[in-house]
């Protein structure tokens, strides 16, 4: 993997932005300079975060979400493992 996040990433496994390996190593958003943990899909290329809207869901159990616009700056959490060969 390098060592700089995709152009976008979403948490929902049904999106074709989806990747459960980025997602375990850890991905962390900085929006507008501010840390967020609560993002469920962002695009650094288009500017925008889509964040969950507290607790509340839509008709089919989702988590009902905001986009916002402004500057979006991925990073990995931790380093990446090594892998024994």
């Amino acid at each position: 993997m390098s060592d700089t996040p995709p152009d976008r990433l979403s948490t929902d496994p049904r999106s074709p932005f989806h990747d459960a390996a980025l997602l375990e190593r850890g991905v962390g958003v900085r929006f507008k300079g501010v840390e967020k943990t609560n993002v469920e899909e962002y695009c650094v290329s288009e500017g925008w975060v889509r964040l969950a809207a507290g607790n509340a869901k839509d008709r089919f159990g989702n988590a009902m979400t905001v986009k916002l616009k402004g500057p979006v700056e991925p990073y990995f959490r931790a380093p990446e493992a090594p892998t024994a060969e």
